[in-house]
């Protein structure tokens, strides 16, 4: 009998302290250094695009920085689910936090919010 093979999905890794910094600042550019607007346009949307078409998923790690502001990590994942909707943000992204893990918890209702005010 012929072995069947089974397609591993592809995961895209972002660490927001290797890949972006340390010290995650507010939600808009306008407002301070190291936003999450400026996480969204330079690291996150290209990637989120590129996974939508694509059996893949991008792996988020928030581990390792100094903290994170509320509107920073509602930017992000509201701001995902607002541009391309709740359930692809469920569905294609998976987060790491073992630091602060009731932050994954926190993201999930920002996204659940979003989805909500689009019913």
């Amino acid at each position: 009998m012929p072995r069947k093979f089974e397609r591993s999905m592809e995961i895209i890794k972002i660490s927001v302290a290797k890949d972006f910094s340390k010290t995650p600042g507010p939600r808009y550019i306008k407002e301070g250094s190291f936003s999450a607007e400026l996480f969204l346009e330079n690291t996150l949307n290209a990637q989120f695009e590129s996974v939508l078409k694509k059996d893949a998923k991008i792996l988020i790690d928030l581990d390792g920085t100094l903290g994170y502001g509320t509107s920073f990590l509602e930017e992000i994942f509201g701001g995902l689910a607002r541009k391309y909707g709740a359930d692809n943000v469920t569905n294609k992204i998976d987060i790491i936090s073992t630091e602060e893990p009731w932050l994954i918890d926190d993201i999930k209702s920002y996204v659940e919010d979003v989805k909500k005010q689009t019913k």
